[in-house]
């Protein structure tokens, strides 16, 4: 990545449903995604380029709770020069954690896990970031140098904001915002919690999911820019990182109208902030070879 026009996605997903089904694509209004999509496919849908810049790498990410599917993203992208990272599912809860990262991180193509996730916006315990067994086995991802993507929805953000009091030394990155309920326009508790998570200066965010927040036909930029203009002042630009979250961005308009909003939302900002936005965060939250920058004056 040494073109100073790299653009990093820094969340997308692939699924081949023979080799493993998503059970959660059979919820109504998935169809348009009810189907496979692989890394080649990406190719072809990111044809838009964000600030002149195009896409040269991608952190792929887990869908399911299967370690067989995280070994299958480590083999894609021993395979795939596009995909640069690797963020893995490993079951936080079990006393073999550690052994079982460490397997990982030593098998085929381990060197590209950079991070693990799991599902939290699915758990219906309230506290379950803050279990004991949970606490033990993120302790073990921090011990062997991984980061933790936090997926939750926004009334959970109280859930991370004190994961990131009890593990201050955990490289956090807040996936998809925390999910704003945009749809709603109930940004008040959302908006508070945000940057109170954000004061945490271990704590990333992901510029990404927010369309599918939004009414999936009519949304605009102008329902985003409220969401961005927090993420923004909270976070500055050098801790937040553009992801597409394709495929799911194809219900609410594809992979290129989402990077044309990014384009407008940058307005403003100074050569050196857009590329945090769109290479440098990632790059160095998932330790991705690094693109260059360049110098301006502040977002206004």
């Amino acid at each position: 990545m040494s073109d100073v026009q790299g653009l990093v996605d820094a969340h997308h997903h692939v699924w081949d449903l023979d080799l493993r089904p998503q059970p959660w694509l059979d919820e109504p209004g998935h169809e348009p995604i009810r189907r496979d999509f692989s890394s080649h496919a990406l190719r072809s849908a990111a044809t838009r380029p964000i600030a002149g810049r195009r896409l040269t790498s991608t952190v792929v990410v887990q869908c399911v709770a299967s370690v067989p599917e995280t070994r299958d993203l480590l083999a894609l992208a021993d395979s795939d020069p596009l995909t640069g990272a690797v963020v893995g599912w490993a079951d936080l809860t079990s006393p073999a954690i550690g052994d079982v990262l460490d397997d990982l991180r030593t098998g085929h193509a381990g060197r590209y896990l950079r991070a693990v996730r799991h599902i939290v916006q699915g758990e219906s315990d309230p506290h379950w970031l803050q279990r004991p067994d949970v606490e033990r086995g993120l302790r073990a991802v921090r011990e062997r140098g991984l980061g933790y993507d936090v997926l939750i929805r926004s009334h959970q953000l109280p859930q991370a904001i004190r994961l990131a009091e009890r593990l201050p030394e955990l490289p956090l990155v807040l996936d998809h915002a925390g999910k704003p309920p945009i749809a709603r326009q109930e940004l008040t508790d959302w908006t508070r919690w945000v940057r109170t998570l954000a004061r945490h200066p271990h704590v990333r965010c992901k510029v990404s999911g927010l369309v599918t927040e939004a009414d999936h036909d009519t949304w605009t930029v102008d329902d985003i820019r409220p969401v961005w203009d927090v993420l923004l002042s909270a976070f500055g630009p050098d801790r937040l990182m553009f992801g597409s979250d394709w495929p799911v961005c194809v219900l609410a308009g594809g992979w290129n109208r989402w990077p044309a909003t990014i384009d407008e939302l940058l307005d403003g900002c100074s050569g050196t902030e857009i590329h945090a936005v769109l290479a440098g965060t990632a790059t160095a939250f998932y330790r991705l070879t690094p693109a260059p920058t360049k110098e301006g004056t502040p977002c206004s």
